[in-house]
């Protein structure tokens, strides 16, 4: 997701206030950017959660990456 795909989101957003609305062409551009930039954020999300790591009171380092995947298998 580029620094224009958002500035067109945007622009889209706005255009859909005005009285005119929007075409269904740019009905369609606006869905399929906006998927991808959720797409964009849950896989950011993810690559954070994924280097996460938990320090044990008794000193040890628990990656919760690892944790995750020894006891659901992803």
């Amino acid at each position: 997701m580029t620094e224009k795909d958002i500035e067109r989101i945007n622009e889209l957003y706005k255009k859909s206030k005005t009285p005119e609305g929007l075409t269904t062409e740019e009905r369609r551009e606006q869905a399929a950017l906006r998927s991808a930039f959720l797409e964009s954020v849950r896989n950011n999300l993810k690559g954070q959660l994924d280097t996460i790591k938990i320090q044990q009171p008794d000193g040890t380092i628990v990656d919760l990456k690892k944790k995750h995947q020894e006891k659901y298998g992803n």
